[in-house]
């Protein structure tokens, strides 16, 4: 177990402290908070909500969620294994969205802080900087479904190399245990876990012995993610019928569009796994690697260079994982499609803040002007996070209140007055989660994982669109994981507000389709200036002052 001193303990205090306040909003202002849109509002938090409902939270491997999509795969929505879905089964959406957050950055903190402090800062002079560096990576805004698929890997890997080292005491265990029911394999663990397995092969390369203790350790939290993943792994090798995924398109770039890339993500980072190292962190790296060559520290520092040279070799393998020169392995090796490999990047937030400690130590071994500057930076990069706390960010988007506007789609439902099984829906300039959200069932759905004839079913609704604008065409052939109502004229853009100067006047969607597939109303958030051209028939308007949206409703006639 970990003994902390009293100067050390006050600083962790102070630190949760500092994560509680960070956290705050969420828990004083609920659904009048204001969160991320993009794969959260948009996607997750609708389907977390479909799943609870849906009766088939255990449902068989080949059981669907009528709902979604005329049936929507069970396995398309997660493991009942991961307890996320029991967060939002057993609490409100923002209840739950908020000890999910609260989770995952408490637990966030603690690992990074276990890592620096065993394996990388040792000693008690480093403790500010070990508390800091750690309180920086909890604060950092990671995927909200992701849990802790990044932000758990220092843990991990604190876990790993305490077994590396010989250790048997059971924390380590118990971390490579639970930490699979709390995370993604294909969304951060895959990756994490093929790393240690090459680490561990250099150690064998390098002449340090089989350590079968952690060879058989990796092989154990790979086996956990095997179980806790049953449905990809029963999806992938049991269900034969082609899905959504078979039609994902990556190798499109140029070399050069490849290498400006490149350094987009090595500067700014992904939407994804936001590091927000841009402002502060980078430039204290890049002075430190500064003070490790005019001081020839190679041998002293090859952690750090060695760090350094990884950070740009992921943003580097990102970037080049859409390099058309994929093309030819990708038609031979369809995995190389379905499977996003790109994601090497989500080991890059440990790796930067593992390198910010080190270069803040490097720092203040070198300079005592320097070693005051170092917490002051520490400081520095905690106020830029705040700044990037989503009510912040997301101040002038609608709030989850706002988003769902549950009345306002309860006043539809009541309007329609049948039972939401008997009709399906579609959106046009809204999110099709929001009628998700609200009951409805829904054609359209934002899912990467759908059967692929459904894609082509719903394809012909929307055809003569697809046709008049190849933005959204490719969007939808080569990727197709938003199955909407797409628009020539609207292109992709999927949220238009009440006040919103904009009318749909040249739309072409095939209504027979739609009622083929059993189409029956249209949420516009738009008018449809020739919904008469197109066998729609405009039914009534809602709005309302507590709405962002102002609803058209059209019948397909």
């Amino acid at each position: 177990m970990v003994r902390w001193n009293l100067s050390e303990r006050h600083q962790v205090i102070l630190a949760l402290a500092v994560i509680t306040l960070y956290l705050s909003p969420l828990f004083i202002l609920g659904e009048n908070a204001h969160i991320r849109v993009h794969d959260n509002l948009d996607s997750n938090l609708a389907w977390y909500k479909i799943l609870s409902e849906s009766g088939k939270i255990f449902g068989g491997i080949e059981s669907t969620i009528p709902q979604v999509m005329n049936g929507l795969p069970r396995n398309a929505l997660g493991s009942e294994l991961t307890l996320i879905v029991w967060l939002y089964h057993f609490f409100p959406t923002m209840v739950a969205y908020a000890l999910s957050q609260a989770l995952t950055r408490y637990i966030a903190f603690f690992g990074m802080f276990l890592l620096l402090k065993k394996h990388f800062l040792q000693g008690e002079k480093w403790h500010f900087v070990c508390v800091g560096v750690a309180l920086a990576f909890a604060l950092t805004p990671f995927w909200p479904s992701g849990m802790l698929s990044t932000l758990g890997m220092p843990l991990a890997l604190w876990a790993f190399l305490n077994i590396r080292k010989g250790e048997r005491d059971w924390h380590n265990y118990a971390v490579l245990t639970l930490l699979p029911l709390y995370s993604s394999f294909v969304l951060g663990f895959f990756f994490f876990l093929f790393a240690i397995a090459i680490f561990w092969v250099i150690d064998v390369l390098r002449g340090k012995g089989l350590n079968l203790k952690f060879f058989f350790s990796i092989a154990y939290m790979t086996f956990i993610y095997l179980i806790v993943e049953y449905r990809l792994v029963g999806s992938f090798l049991l269900i034969t019928e082609a899905n959504s995924r078979d039609e994902y398109f990556h190798a499109r770039l140029s070399l050069w569009r490849v290498i400006r890339l490149t350094f987009k993500n090595f500067l700014l980072g992904h939407t994804h796994v936001m590091t927000v190292h841009g402002l502060v962190i980078l430039p204290v790296i890049l002075l430190a690697l500064y003070i490790v060559i005019i001081k020839r520290l190679w041998k002293k520092e090859k952690l750090f260079l060695l760090l350094f040279v990884i950070n740009f070799l992921l943003s580097a393998w990102y970037a080049f994982w859409f390099y058309k020169g994929w093309l030819p392995l990708t038609e031979r090796f369809h995995v190389l499609d379905t499977f996003n490999f790109a994601r090497f990047h989500f080991l890059r937030p440990m790796v930067i803040y593992v390198s910010f400690a080190l270069a803040l130590k490097i720092w203040m071994e070198h300079s005592i002007s320097l070693k005051t500057l170092a917490h002051f930076l520490i400081a520095a990069q905690l106020f830029v996070l705040f700044l990037f706390n989503d009510e912040i960010v997301y101040h002038r988007k609608p709030t989850v209140k706002e988003f769902y506007s549950v009345e306002l789609f309860s006043e539809i439902k009541q309007y329609i007055g049948k039972p939401v099984e008997d009709y399906r829906v579609a959106s046009i300039g809204i999110h099709p989660a929001i009628s998700q959200f609200n009951g409805f069932y829904t054609l359209d759905s934002y899912n990467n994982f759908y059967p692929l004839s459904y894609k082509y079913q719903f394809r012909r609704i929307i055809a003569a669109e697809l046709e008049k604008n190849q933005t959204i065409r490719t969007y939808f052939d080569e990727w197709g994981g938003r199955c909407y109502i797409f628009t020539a004229e609207l292109g992709k853009r999927y949220m238009f507000k009440k006040n919103a100067k904009v009318k749909l006047k040249t739309l072409q969607i095939n209504t027979e389709a739609f009622k083929d597939m059993g189409g029956e109303y249209i949420f516009s958030a738009i008018p449809i200036e020739n919904a008469s051209e197109n066998r729609l028939g405009l039914m009534k308007i809602f709005t309302s002052a507590q709405s962002p949206w102002k609803i058209y409703l059209y019948k397909a006639m």
